[in-house]
Parts: C-alpha cells; sequence; structure tokens
C-alpha cells in the first residue's frame, strides 16, 4: 500500500492484479485498485475532479481525465473516509499510474490539488 498526504488530505492506494480479466497471450493485463480519500483537515470537501497519468513498460502513456470518481462527486466532512476500487488495463505487463485529484472546500469555494502517490501495476511473480 502506498500513501500521500496533501492539504491534509490522506489518499492510500492498494492495487491487485486481476487474471480473470487479463489475457497475457493477447498482451492484455488488468488491474484493480483500492483506494482510500480521508479528510484530515477542519473543513468540508468535495471531490470534483480527477486526473491520472498510467504509464507501461512499452513506452505507452495515458492521460484520463474526468468529472468526480466511479460516477460520484463525494462530500468529506472533516475525519470523513470515501473509499472505491476502479480498473486499469495495460498492454505490458508492467506499469505505473499517478495522478492528482482537484476537491472544493465547501466553505469558501476554494479549489485544491490533492496528489495521488505513484503505484506500482505489475504482474505477480514479474519482478522476482
Amino acid at each position: 500500500m502506498v500513501r500521500t498526504i496533501t492539504h491534509n488530505i490522506e489518499v492510500s492506494v492498494e492495487v491487485k492484479f486481476w487474471p480473470q480479466h487479463s489475457m497475457p497471450n493477447e498482451n492484455h493485463y488488468f488491474f484493480v485498485y483500492f483506494i482510500s480519500i480521508e479528510n484530515r483537515s477542519d473543513t468540508t470537501v468535495q471531490l470534483m475532479r480527477r486526473h491520472w497519468d498510467i504509464f507501461d513498460s512499452i513506452g505507452d502513456h495515458r492521460a484520463v481525465d474526468g468529472e468526480g470518481v466511479v460516477g460520484e462527486t463525494p462530500v468529506l466532512e472533516p475525519g470523513q473516509k470515501f473509499e472505491y476500487n476502479s480498473g486499469c488495463n495495460l498492454n505490458s505487463d508492467i506499469g505505473y499510474m499517478r495522478g492528482h485529484y482537484i476537491l472544493e472546500k465547501l466553505l469558501d469555494g476554494s479549489l485544491i490539488k490533492v496528489e495521488i502517490p505513484q503505484f506500482d501495476l505489475v504482474v505477480p511473480g514479474k519482478l522476482n
């Protein structure tokens, strides 16, 4: 598990290779990541946008931007946590993701950028 704290918002990520949705003979590897976002600040925030950079070992790079996460724009009061999972496919058996969220402080409408820590996407046994 990897984690980071930006503006007193903690983001932690755990990732798992999903073999039942992968086809290595066709260079298709699927990973599921589990994210927890915890508001350790003293103000209520709402997750408005996300940005992902996705890299694989054959040199492919994708950028993904969108509103909210998994169809939601969750509001987090101080001390609250939001958890979700999603997936990513690669054309190689090694890669990584990193990104950020844009959150709005509901008290004054200001926006903050919260880092999502870089995490590896690696088929088990590949880096032995």
